[in-house]
């Protein structure tokens, strides 16, 4: 078990450092991260809504999802931006792939059943970095939305 969630924490296997690759579940996380604590709140719908994502996205158990967690956690801690982290997301996927990353963002906004001023525009930051169209965003936005009600 440790194996495999080395090998979603790093490409090589090893527990990613400050300047090591990052794999993409590792990438995605701290997206999700990122957004979950856009508005100064970390909710506990917040944070059912990410581990759930992350069991169901990567195949984790409870335990896999919340370690992977805490090491996107001292990830982002670390990183001046975001970048790295989008940059693993487009080299890794397609576009319908990125576009299902962009609907999880949506989901963990509206886990909390609001959308606040600060997570939409790092949502719309997102999309830009993750080279997406604000025809894609808004759909995700619609997708999730409508799956919260």
């Amino acid at each position: 078990m440790k194996s495999f969630l080395k090998s979603l924490i790093s490409p090589n296997g090893q527990k990613a450092g400050k300047n090591e690759p990052v794999s993409l579940a590792l990438a995605v996380c701290v997206l999700l991260l990122e957004t979950a604590q856009a508005d100064d709140e970390f909710t506990s719908e917040e944070r059912d809504r990410l581990l759930k994502s992350l069991q169901v996205r990567f195949s984790l158990s409870v335990a896999e999802a919340a370690e992977l967690m805490q090491s996107a956690e001292a990830r982002r801690s670390e990183s001046l931006d975001l970048w790295q982290f989008t940059h693993r997301i487009n080299e890794a996927l397609d576009g319908p792939g990125k576009q299902k990353v962009i609907e999880e963002v949506w989901r963990i906004i509206y886990a909390d059943g609001k959308l606040d001023a600060h997570e939409d525009y790092l949502v719309h930051q997102l999309a830009r970095l993750l080279n997406l169209t604000h025809e894609e965003l808004i759909a995700g936005k619609l997708k999730a939305k409508g799956e919260s009600k």
